[in-house]
C-alpha cells in the first residue's frame, strides 16, 4: 500500500515539478548560449571567406584601394570582438552586432563596386566566392532567428509566472539582451526594394 502511495505521489509531483521550469530554465539558458554559439560561428565562417574575395576582386578592380581597405578594417574589427555567449551583457551584444553589421555594410559597398567590372564578375573564383558568401549571409539570418527564438522562449520562463516563481527561488537569472538590428540595418529593411527594368 505505501509503494502504491509513492507511486501516486510521484505521479502528481512530477507533472508539477516539470512545469515549474526546475529543469526548463536551465535547458532554455543553454539553448541560447548553444544559438549564440551557432551565430559567432557563421560570422567566423563569413570573416574567413573575405581575404580570398578581396584577393580576386584586387586582381581586377586595383582602383578601388579604399573600397578595399574598408573592408578589410571592417572584417579585423568584427573578428577582434570575442562574445561569451554565457556571460553576454546588452553592451556586449550591442557592440558585437555593431561591429558585424558594419562589415555587412562593407561587404554590401563592395560588391556594389564590382558590378563596374564584367571581367570580374565572370571570373570562376570570384562566382565560387560570392555564392559561398550569399549561402553563409543566408545561414547567418537563420542562426540570428533561432538566436532571437531562444531568447524570447528564454526571457518568458524567467519573467511569466510559474516558472518565473521558480528562477526567482532558485536560479536568479535576468531577463537577456535581445538581438535587434543595427539603425543602418533597420533602414535597409524598411526601405522597399528597387525594381529595374
Amino acid at each position: 500500500m505505501k509503494r502504491m502511495s509513492k507511486v501516486l505521489l510521484m505521479s502528481l509531483v512530477l507533472p508539477i515539478l516539470a512545469g515549474c521550469g526546475i529543469q526548463s530554465i536551465p535547458q532554455s539558458k543553454n539553448a541560447t548560449e548553444a544559438s549564440l554559439a551557432e551565430v559567432s560561428n557563421q560570422y567566423k565562417r563569413r570573416a574567413d571567406l573575405i581575404p580570398n574575395l578581396v584577393n580576386v576582386v584586387k586582381g581586377y578592380a586595383k582602383h578601388e584601394e579604399a573600397t578595399l581597405t574598408q573592408v578589410v578594417e571592417a572584417r579585423a574589427k568584427a573578428t577582434s570582438m570575442q562574445i561569451d555567449p554565457s556571460k553576454v551583457t546588452p553592451q556586449q551584444l550591442a557592440e558585437y552586432q555593431k561591429a558585424q553589421s558594419g562589415l555587412s555594410q562593407a561587404l554590401g559597398r563592395l560588391m556594389v563596386v564590382t558590378e563596374n567590372y564584367p571581367n570580374l564578375k565572370a571570373d570562376q573564383n570570384f562566382r565560387d566566392l560570392q555564392a559561398q558568401l550569399e549561402g553563409t549571409e543566408n545561414r547567418i539570418t537563420i542562426a540570428r532567428q533561432r538566436y532571437i527564438e531562444s531568447i524570447n522562449q528564454f526571457n518568458n520562463l524567467v519573467t511569466v509566472p510559474p516558472t518565473s516563481w521558480t528562477n526567482s527561488v532558485m536560479y536568479h537569472f535576468e531577463k537577456m539582451p535581445q538581438w535587434d538590428m543595427s539603425a543602418d540595418e533597420k533602414a535597409t529593411a524598411e526601405k522597399a526594394p528597387e525594381v529595374k527594368f
